[in-house]
């Protein structure tokens, strides 16, 4: 069964960074596409950013320049630098994935269960 599993929210001032990861474990043939997504109090999720096997990126326009995604594929897992973080970016971060079952051979896409990033004014 393959899991994900995001870990580096916290709080954080205004103007700071933080990092966040996910892991993606258990049986696992090949990873397509990775990315994260953001869902603050009241509003529906909506992505932050995503990154192709291959390390093509895309960004929402609120955080180009200040966040960036990356991956290591040896380590099944994608990074999310977020830096020059703003109040407004408060909200509940989503690690997704669609990845090829390693047993059935099934492309499906998976989700964490998020982390919390607090940034204060």
């Amino acid at each position: 069964q393959v899991q994900l599993v995001e870990s580096g929210g916290g709080l954080v001032q205004a103007g700071g960074s933080l990092r966040l990861s996910c892991v993606a474990s258990g049986s696992i043939f090949s990873i397509n596409d990775m990315g994260w997504y953001s869902q603050a109090p009241g509003k529906q999720r909506e992505l932050v950013a995503s990154i192709t096997g291959g390390g093509s990126t895309n960004y929402a326009g609120s955080v180009k320049g200040r966040f960036t995604i990356s991956r290591d594929n040896a380590k099944n897992t994608v990074y999310l630098q977020m830096n020059s973080l703003k109040p407004e970016d408060t909200a509940v971060y989503y690690c997704s994935a669609e990845i090829v079952d390693g047993v059935v051979m099934n492309t499906m896409a998976y989700w964490g269960k998020g982390t919390l990033v607090t940034v204060s004014s």
